[in-house]
């Protein structure tokens, strides 16, 4: 019974999502995600309460994923190689959330609904550009880690860049964010 639950409640996150790439998440009623799944309301009701909890169940395991990151470039010492597992991780969690991200970047009515994620107890919105910028960062650096952040979600997210496969948008955006921090690709880096 747990597994055709845990099945349901997938199954309705996806969907949700497919519908908030369409009709942005202000556009997107709770009956519509009920059928486009075929249930009733009442059986959307009994997985989330509100059309928020949905959006934050969306988005959480992305979000989660984020904060593991950061939590295990938190452990390195050295600045140099934490900010090229940053730029390289941020950069694969990107392309692998293409369409999430696109909805992130686009769609004001999900930072609204996860803003209680993004500046909660993990503060991803603030760790994430202090930790690539590095301890001793002047106001440049500090304001070329978010346009770089930035920079990457948006590009990852645009539909006009879906017919790129992932590892050639990949290597494009980990390029395009090493030249944006001055991190020049290594000549031992692939």
């Amino acid at each position: 019974m747990t597994a055709v639950r845990g099945e349901t409640r997938a199954r309705l996150l996806d969907t949700a999502l497919g519908l908030f790439t369409v009709h942005g998440v202000e556009g997107t009623s709770l009956q519509m995600i009920a059928d486009a799944l075929g249930v009733t309301k009442a059986a959307v009701y009994y997985h989330f309460r509100t059309k928020d909890e949905i959006t934050e169940a969306v988005v959480e395991p992305a979000l989660d994923e984020l904060v593991a990151i950061l939590d295990r470039a938190a452990t390195m010492p050295r600045p140099g190689p934490r900010a090229d597992y940053l730029i390289g991780e941020f950069v694969d969690l990107v392309v692998r959330n293409r369409v999430l991200v696109a909805v992130l970047c686009s769609d004001p009515g999900v930072n609204r609904a996860v803003d209680r994620i993004l500046h909660g107890e993990q503060n991803v919105m603030t760790r994430l550009p202090a930790m690539l910028a590095g301890p001793d960062a002047d106001e440049g650096t500090e304001v070329a880690a978010h346009v770089a952040l930035a920079g990457v979600a948006m590009a990852g997210g645009s539909p006009a860049l879906t017919g790129m496969d992932d590892e050639t948008l990949r290597r494009h955006l980990v390029d395009a964010m090493r030249r944006q921090l001055g991190r020049p690709r290594r000549r031992d880096t692939p």
